[in-house]
């Protein structure tokens, strides 16, 4: 055999032996390019899917319980936190929404007042022979009463939902909060024969001679009566019995200058506007709220 014969059955080998080492590079230059394209492929499906995703809205169909509807609810309120008096009554609120989430309104309050247990337990232990404490008449003349309370507010809806009762029942709610101004109309009846003093703390002139001051507080006038405007905050759920008729559960605060004992609060033994101080009356309100039009819409 030649040497020409013998280089060319060399190669004739070699190409043999290298041949499946060549076909596998190819391949997995392939597959590398098919995973590649796959990933692609699968990447945006992806996007097109979010995409798709996020021009739907949240909800399908939902009730617009309070868009557009005017809200119209009797009410009755409590106090909760009251030293002297309870004040119980009933009234209306009024609330129009512009949107799911903002709304304005007004509320007002006709009320009676209640003596608390302290009162009750205080009352027992005073008598006339006592120089530093009031009388039971004094007691109960200086303490003010609150026949008329009310604000007007903005109001936001942040949260929504449904509630499930056995599995069988759902019911709609929503949480509001609300911020803006009280008032209130307070009344005090101390008689003259009771408040005595007519000028607390201050030196008066009688027959010609200066009369120095009693300072007793227990015969002054209280000056807790009048009109006050202060701040008002509230907060409460609505538990929607069908489209139009709602629970409508409130813990309202109406903070505002007062003085419910009218008495000598800042102990410089006469009775002035110096003892009023900026107090919160704490109230929890119960109500049913009529949502007009009764008829209610649904998102697409």
């Amino acid at each position: 055999m030649n040497a020409l014969t013998k280089v060319g059955l060399s190669a004739t080998v070699l190409l043999a032996l290298l041949a499946p080492t060549l076909a596998h590079a190819e391949g997995t230059d392939d597959e590398v390019t098919s995973s590649a394209d796959r990933k692609a492929q699968a990447a945006k499906a992806d996007a097109d899917h979010q995409n798709s995703l996020a021009a739907q809205p949240a909800v399908r169909h939902r009730k617009l319980l309070v868009r557009k509807r005017f809200e119209l609810a009797p009410l009755f309120e409590s106090t909760i936190n009251a030293d002297f008096r309870h004040v119980v009554g009933g009234g209306l609120k009024l609330e129009y929404h512009f949107t799911d989430m903002l709304s304005v309104g007004a509320l007002g309050v006709v009320s009676t007042s209640l003596n608390t247990k302290l009162v009750d337990r205080i009352l027992p232990t005073l008598n006339d022979m006592d120089p530093r404490s009031p009388t039971q008449d004094q007691l109960l003349a200086h303490l003010n009463e609150m026949p008329l309370h009310g604000a007007a507010y903005f109001n936001v809806t942040p949260w929504y939902g449904k509630l499930a009762a056995f599995g069988k029942s759902f019911l709609n709610f929503d949480f509001y909060f609300q911020a803006g101004l009280a008032f209130a109309t307070l009344t005090s009846d101390c008689p003259a024969t009771i408040c005595t003093d007519k000028s607390p703390g201050k030196v008066t002139t009688v027959n010609g001679m200066d009369v120095p001051p009693d300072f007793d507080p227990n015969n002054d006038a209280p000056l807790n009566s009048g009109t006050r405007l202060g701040l008002y905050l509230g907060g409460g759920i609505h538990v929607f019995l069908n489209d139009f008729v709602a629970l409508d559960l409130t813990v309202r605060d109406y903070a505002f200058v007062d003085n419910p004992s009218g008495a000598d609060f800042n102990a410089d033994l006469f009775v002035s506007d110096a003892d009023n101080r900026f107090l919160h009356h704490l109230f929890f309100g119960l109500g049913v709220s009529i949502m007009l039009p009764t008829a209610v819409k649904r998102t697409p």
